[in-house]
């Protein structure tokens, strides 16, 4: 079957796209596009390699108010040596136990702006 289309950007709403894109930048090891758009900048993405997916920050004017209804998970070897980095650069963990499920270890996180997302690991 033919698609409709593909998946091109995935779009994170932020009060400051520079910032979280900073943050997102560091997390992932993806640099930030030298090319915002809009002054303040609008649309902020991070460069990605060749067919991959594009992670970008758009700014829109009201703060975060509710859960996420899609979050990233990032894979993570050492999930308290990834916590100490990310809380180090701006983020938190929620106030949760980790889950244990399926054969999958998971914490959950909040950027700056307070978007969640989880940090994945290898279960105990």
């Amino acid at each position: 079957m033919d698609p409709i289309g593909r998946l091109g950007w995935m779009q994170i709403d932020a009060c400051d796209p520079l910032r979280l894109a900073g943050f997102w930048s560091t997390v992932l090891g993806m640099p930030v596009s030298e090319s915002p758009l809009g002054d303040p900048a609008h649309y902020v993405g991070l460069e990605a390699a060749a067919d991959d997916l594009v992670v970008s920050f758009q700014r829109v004017p009201e703060e975060k108010t509710g859960k996420n209804r899609l979050h990233l998970d990032i894979e993570v070897s050492d999930v308290d040596a990834a916590q100490a980095a990310i809380e180090a650069i701006g983020g938190r963990r929620l106030p949760m136990a980790d889950y244990h499920q399926y054969g999958f270890s998971w914490r959950q996180m909040a950027d700056p702006e307070g978007n969640e997302f989880c940090l994945i690991y290898a279960a105990a």
